[in-house]
């Protein structure tokens, strides 16, 4: 893909083109220098649409490798073999046009994602549903849901309430968060009446995708959530996940594309504070000094741009640093990755969502497509699980935490409970950002009061429907189009799913009812 050119789309013939800003191809005359501070999606993002235009970029992450939430580091396990571990698994949706747009660029054909066949969702007291035979096209993706779903009956569907529920259909940023972010996610669903197994099978396990209890999350986030990935595109909810660990399929190869740009990336050397010059431009501190840069695209989990405003005390306007001060971080996650001596059986999906099984979120058998993975169960005979808990209980003890994930795997997939486990490990961590009831004011957006400073994220608002790894890609390039558009250069075309519900009826009986 070209700089600046426009991304595909994908099979959705809806979905809507965001076009950058006009201007020359690249920058002339002496190129302005930009500081990104984080090397997670959001980052990498920004980097990508400055450096291709011509504008110098040091990016400072840190961490000792570049992917964020999504970064990966060797270990070596009791067996001898050296495997890549992680924070976990991620799903790609194919409506993540602007993250696939950023792949793009080392894999055109995006050979490195593999597609996995189902996405099947479990409940302890037995009921199970599946996507693999879901139309993908609204709204016949939500009738054959429902049709297919055990958690849907016919008196369950008398119950309901049409009239709670017509706003799920004609989903809209900001209206959303106009509408929904004073109420909890719960709190939707009961309005809605959705049958109580449906809230814990489906719905509770998509809100809890933001690492939040569903009683805390804001209704906006769960209704924004339908309409990116059921109501308001046809993709589809299947996704792909890379062949091999993030840092072989993803980030090694983009690090290298960036730095044939021109692009100096400073792993393991994190920001310190940010501090504007007078004469123009900004002082980025670090452990090793200050330097100066043209501008500043803070591209930093909660908690990293908490810390790196909280110590820039003359960075933007004193009413954006108490906004960002206020922002939360999500309740901590556990990641537990098992390397075991014996085989699951050969029909268990590649991931498998749960509810019912205490904190246990998901299981993933990483060897049904990752090439590490896969080529240490033929060498071994054994398979590599990874559970996930989110939302932790703070204070949580971890060693009993991590035994009760062991203990509800058993319950999941009874052949491990034979299975030796040869080593394992535990990733707990805490630094997603929390979309709580209300919070949806207190979040940045991608401008500031300086012109120079660009902030980047899934924290980030936006007056696109986008979410979680997709919100990070769009607002970095969205950061990055805000600065080229001040020195006159063309910004990065983007992609999203419609902005509107698809069905001109629905939209206009919603629009009555809320009259």
């Amino acid at each position: 893909m070209r700089a600046g050119g426009v991304p595909r789309r994908g099979r959705d013939r809806r979905a809507e083109v965001v076009p950058g800003p006009r201007g020359a191809p690249r920058v002339t005359g002496e190129a302005p220098d930009v500081a990104v501070l984080g090397g997670g999606i959001a980052g990498l993002a920004a980097a990508t649409a400055l450096a291709e235009r011509g504008v110098r970029v040091t990016l400072y992450e840190r961490e000792r490798q570049l992917g964020g939430r999504l970064a990966g580091w060797p270990v070596r396990l009791a067996d001898g073999s050296t495997v890549t571990m992680s924070r976990g698994f991620h799903a790609f949706f194919r409506q993540y046009y602007n993250l696939r747009g950023l792949l793009r660029r080392t894999d055109p054909g995006l050979g490195r994602l593999v597609g996995l066949p189902d996405y099947p969702l479990r409940h302890s007291g037995g009921l199970q549903d599946s996507f693999a035979r879901v139309p993908r096209t609204p709204p016949w993706s939500a009738l054959g849901f429902a049709a297919l779903s055990p958690t849907f009956g016919v008196r369950d569907l008398v119950r309901m309430n049409p009239r709670a529920a017509l706003p799920l259909l004609d989903v809209r940023v900001p209206e959303v968060y106009e509408r929904f972010d004073g109420i909890s996610a719960r709190r939707l669903l009961e309005r809605v009446r959705f049958p109580e197994a449906a809230h814990h099978l489906a719905f509770e396990v998509f809100s809890r995708s933001f690492f939040a209890d569903p009683g805390e999350l804001s209704a906006a986030e769960l209704a924004l959530m339908f309409h990116i990935y059921f109501l308001g595109s046809s993709e589809g909810l299947l996704f792909d996940v890379p062949d091999e660990p993030f840092p072989a399929a993803l980030w090694e190869p983009l690090a290298h594309y960036l730095t044939g740009h021109g692009a100096d990336i400073r792993t393991g050397q994190g920001v310190e504070s940010v501090r504007p010059d007078p004469r123009g431009g900004l002082h980025v501190s670090t452990a090793d000094g200050a330097r100066r840069h043209d501008a500043v695209v803070l591209a930093l989990d909660t908690g990293g741009l908490r810390d790196v405003v909280a110590r820039s005390p003359h960075l933007c306007d004193e009413r954006w640093r108490a906004r960002v001060l206020r922002l939360r971080t999500a309740p901590p996650f556990l990641v537990s990755r098992l390397w075991l001596d014996r085989p699951v059986e050969s029909g268990r999906p590649g991931f498998l969502g749960t509810s019912g099984y205490g904190p246990l979120d998901n299981v993933s058998v990483l060897e049904r497509w990752e090439g590490e993975a896969a080529r240490w169960s033929r060498r071994t005979g054994g398979s590599v699980i990874e559970l996930h808990a989110y939302a932790v209980a703070a204070g949580a003890d971890r060693s009993a935490e991590q035994e009760r994930l062991l203990g509800r795997l058993r319950e999941v997939y009874p052949e491990t409970r034979d299975a030796t486990v040869v080593d394992a490990r535990h990733e707990w961590r805490a630094d997603c950002p929390l979309f709580p009831v209300g919070g949806h004011r207190d979040r940045p957006g991608v401008r500031t009061s300086d012109p120079a400073v660009t902030v980047a994220g899934d924290l980030v608002r936006t007056g696109l429907p986008v979410a979680l790894m997709e919100r990070a890609a769009t607002t970095g390039f969205l950061a990055a189009n805000a600065l080229l558009e001040r020195w006159g250069v063309c910004g990065q075309t983007l992609w999203t799913v419609p902005g509107k519900g698809r069905t001109p009826v629905l939209r206009l009986v919603n629009r009555m009812a809320g009259t």
